[in-house]
């Protein structure tokens, strides 16, 4: 008892210490550092909470400014901790006196007198309390605290400090895993269990004691009420809601975007909280019962600001069987056909077909190469729009011959992707997925596809600027097959064709079941397999993926979003009879179309004094040659052409025939 008095005696002085002389003896504080570590959160655009991170002692400790609570909160919390909080000077001398006579009177204390000063005090220092030198030292802090720190930033400090039990410190962290909500908007038992948990958070923790922590909000509540700062028929209300049991998990919404982002130094994501959240429970009902080695990447786009509103990953995050922590959007998989779109585009692009030109699909050989199609049938002569929409392989192999396989490698770069080259050399069968590629670099190609030929870089920070803009096909060319996947027959229940351009894939082996596909505001890639690389007996895109896509695609908006009409420049289907050399593809009337066969778009040359060679294909001879515009040479016979040496850096070299026909290609001199 004696001890207590003197505890209670040297706290009194100490606060008249304040106001009558005792300025040096407080301005001499050494204060503890007031900064200390929050938790790390990623969010969306609107702000809303993805992912939170433990500060490195493994402890929630989030950021907790004054919005982020209900004010019914605070209000709460100085009427029970501290009713002369905004009036002292962090030693409330009436509450001194009062706990003193009360324990005199009674022979033990009754109630204490500690300021939300001083509780600030303690944990900013988390030093001694149980004797008279913690409580002098607690006071004389919390008298230097005062002098420095406006009420409003204390408040702040004890709303971010102070314990909930477990690993919980601070009403945030403790809202978000004891409530499972945000602290912003609270019920009053909700508010009421906040403000009783940090005296004794051990003791009071809902999921161990929800006796004693239903017990001590109920007190508060009836406290509130007495002082008048609840109404008395919302308290007794309050008083029959239940407690929690149970810990919330923190959000986890797109995690490996998220670690991504933290990586990367990026807290705020274009992404969407609620959509996020929604496809992620749809991947998980969708994929539930497939098997538990299978996981899953899809990624939703807006493709007219190139903005990324939701990316999953896997299956689940923490699914250890299905290899859940990795990042499926990254992972460098066979596209199998959904690079055939880009090659039909290219090809209409540089004049070698049009969606009506005949094209065989009979046996061919390309040296010892012989493709096949997947069924292993042939449909001898048929529309090049229907070859893309059966996904015939020796149609595209035919048109990939004719481009080069070189410049299809070169337009997925421009397109901003990195192709894996096995053996670092680019063959036929890259048109049928013999390259690598990420979901994420197809979806940025659809993208591309999308937007009637101009590529974007998929912007994921909300802070980062949009990229350059990149044109990879025409306008007429991008809409021509759009146009084509667009009469595709959608999975059943998922709506009439003409709504949605898209293209399903299935690599060899049936390792990866691929779907992708756009309207006219929205893009979604899917990709379905196991990380490991391992075949998924009868795993097809269209049986597998194309649903996933359709039911993303259905989440994002209620109605399609119409596709663009077509461009002036497209020849439509039966509009007119095409021009001979596009009738049929490769046949004896058909004059080879006229391109730049060297270099490739988008290449990158060194520069050896030499000039840079030129080879053409195709076209009327003579040929005259520009660079970034400028004539640089007439009257040439070709087909092999150097352009005199130029400096280093991007150069734009054209060519036009003596018909005006024109072709230019983009390269980088070294």
């Amino acid at each position: 008892m004696a001890r207590l008095w003197l505890a209670l005696v040297l706290a009194l002085w100490a606060g008249a210490l304040a106001r009558d002389g005792g300025d040096d003896w407080v301005a001499r504080t050494r204060l503890p550092v007031l900064v200390h570590a929050i938790s790390p959160e990623v969010t969306d655009r609107n702000g809303v909470l993805l992912r939170a991170y433990t500060v490195d002692d493994g402890l929630w400790r989030m950021a907790t400014p004054a919005a982020s609570v209900d004010p019914l909160l605070t209000d709460m919390l100085i009427a029970w901790e501290d009713r002369r909080f905004r009036r002292h000077s962090g030693v409330d001398l009436w509450a001194v006196l009062r706990a003193g006579w009360q324990a005199l009177r009674a022979g033990h204390v009754v109630s204490g007198a500690s300021t939300l000063t001083m509780q600030v005090a303690r944990l900013i220092e988390d030093g001694p309390t149980g004797d008279w030198r913690g409580k002098l030292r607690q006071a004389r802090v919390a008298l230097a605290l005062e002098r420095r720190l406006s009420k409003d930033e204390i408040l702040q400090l004890y709303l971010e400090l102070a314990p909930y039990g477990g690993n919980i410190e601070g009403v945030r962290a403790a809202s978000l895993i004891w409530l499972g909500k945000e602290p912003r908007r609270l019920t009053p038992a909700e508010a009421a269990l906040l403000v009783a948990l940090p005296q004794s958070p051990e003791a009071r923790r809902p999921d161990r004691h929800p006796a004693a922590a239903r017990a001590v909000r109920d007190r508060v509540l009836a406290r509130m009420a007495r002082l008048d700062t609840l109404d008395r028929a919302d308290a007794r209300a309050a008083m029959r809601a239940p407690v929690p049991g149970t810990r919330q998990r923190m959000p986890l919404l797109a995690p490996h975007l998220a670690d991504r982002a933290r990586r990367d130094g990026t807290l705020r994501l274009t992404l969407d909280a609620g959509l996020q959240t929604s496809l992620e429970t749809l991947v998980r009902s969708y994929m539930a019962g497939r098997g538990q080695r299978l996981s899953v990447a899809l990624i939703v786009a807006d493709h007219a600001s190139g903005e990324v509103l939701a990316s999953v990953g896997s299956t689940g995050y923490a699914d250890g069987r299905g290899q859940g922590f990795v990042d499926m959007t990254r992972a460098v998989r066979s596209p199998g056909s959904t690079l055939k779109p880009l090659v039909y585009g290219l090809a209409f692009d540089r004049g070698l077909a049009h969606p009506d030109t005949l094209i065989s699909d009979t046996p061919v050989r390309f040296g010892s190469y012989a493709p096949q199609n997947f069924d292993g049938q042939f449909h001898g002569d048929l529309r090049v729009a229907r070859a893309l929409q059966l996904s015939l392989n020796i149609p595209v192999v035919r048109l990939t011959q004719a481009l080069g396989p070189a410049h299809l490698i070169a337009a997925m770069r421009a397109a901003g992707m990195d192709p894996q080259l096995p053996g670092g050399r680019a063959g036929l069968a890259v048109s049928l997925g013999g390259v690598g590629v990420s979901p994420w670099e197809m979806v940025t190609l659809y993208t591309a596809l999308a937007q009637q030929g101009t590529a974007h870089p998929l912007r994921w920070s909300a802070d980062a600027p949009r990229g350059d803009p990149v044109r990879i096909l025409s306008q007429r060319a991008a809409w021509q097959v759009g146009h084509v996947l667009a009469g595709l027959s959608p999975p059943p229940a998922a709506g009439p064709p003409g709504r949605v351009a898209w293209k399903t894939g299935t690599s060899y082996g049936h390792r990866d079941a691929w779907a992708l596909g756009w309207d006219g505001r929205y893009v979604v890639g899917v990709w379905i397999g196991r990380p490991d690389g391992t075949p998924v007996p009868g795993a097809f895109g269209g049986d597998l993926a194309a649903p996933l896509l359709f039911e993303a695609l259905g989440r994002v908006r209620a109605d399609p979003v119409p596709l663009p009409a077509p461009p002036p420049d497209a020849l439509l289907p039966g509009s007119a009879a095409l021009p001979t050399r596009l009738r049929r593809f490769g046949g004896p009337h058909a004059p080879p179309a006229f391109e730049v066969a060297f270099p490739p778009d988008g290449a990158r040359l060194v520069l050896d004094g030499q000039g840079i060679p030129i080879k053409l294909r195709g076209g009327v001879p003579p040929y005259t040659l520009l660079a970034d515009g400028e004539i640089v040479a007439t009257r040439q016979q070709g087909p092999l052409l150097t352009m005199p040496s130029r400096g280093p850096g991007f150069t734009t070299l054209s060519v036009i025939d003596a018909t005006g026909d024109a072709e230019r290609v983009s390269i980088e001199l070294r």
